[in-house]
């Protein structure tokens, strides 16, 4: 049951929480696998693409733990950086934000301090933010190559709240993964699952999640603020 007293402060995921990442990735296995396989009907290869995504988000999160402890999350993200940049795209527009959820932000803006906590690169996760004009709703950035480690440990929300002054207890994560959540329990914040990602409700709810709500954009619903 989510305290609403207790928060004084929210920290938000990019990838599927304020982000349309599973769209934009399932867009993208559907036109590849049709270039492959032309005769299989779209609505198969866009189920068989969704399945892909969602099996694909615990091994690359196991993936990228695994660079993150052997210190290789940085170097490779600023080689990725350094190759799009090579390759004459370092500044795609090509985001999709989760429905209604900008429109949430500019309303929790000065009203609440908010913070970006996020396992994407910082290059990638500043063109998003520019792109919806919403660089000034946060207090702060955290990314992959902020902290020595990232989610699921706690450094990087722990890091947010102290940019913030605010202590992590009375922090809020939001996010669509186990993995938002287990950092978010692991600072001692309260945290909210959103399905509008890749998690799945009940992997949220084992996790601990103190809330579940069906997209990110009906968190100010269940906020105290006018």
């Amino acid at each position: 049951m989510l305290d609403v007293k207790r928060i004084q402060a929210i920290c938000f995921d990019v990838d599927g929480t304020l982000s349309d990442t599973d769209d934009v990735w399932v867009a993208k296995f559907t036109l590849r696998l049709k270039s492959v396989l032309p005769w299989f009907h779209k609505d198969k290869l866009l189920s068989f693409s969704r399945f892909l995504v969602m099996a694909a988000e615990s091994p690359s999160n196991l993936a990228y733990r695994m660079l993150d402890w052997m210190h290789l999350d940085g170097p490779l993200g600023r080689l990725s950086s350094s190759i799009a940049k090579k390759n004459g795209k370092p500044h795609a527009s090509s985001f999709q934000a989760i429905p209604e959820v900008i429109p949430m932000l500019n309303a929790l803006s000065g009203k609440l301090p908010l913070a970006v906590v996020s396992a994407r690169d910082e290059s990638s996760t500043l063109r998003f933010l520019a792109q919806f004009n919403i660089q000034e709703c946060f207090q702060v950035v955290v990314t992959s190559q902020t902290c020595r480690f990232t989610k699921p440990f706690p450094d990087p929300v722990l890091f947010a709240a102290k940019t913030m002054r605010v202590q992590p207890a009375n922090c809020l994560m939001v996010g669509d993964t186990t993995v938002d959540i287990l950092s978010g329990r692991r600072a001692g914040m309260q945290t909210v699952g959103v399905l509008c990602g890749f998690g799945k409700e009940d992997e949220l709810r084992r996790s601990g999640a103190d809330l579940i709500l069906p997209s990110t954009a009906d968190l100010v619903h269940h906020l105290n603020i006018s």
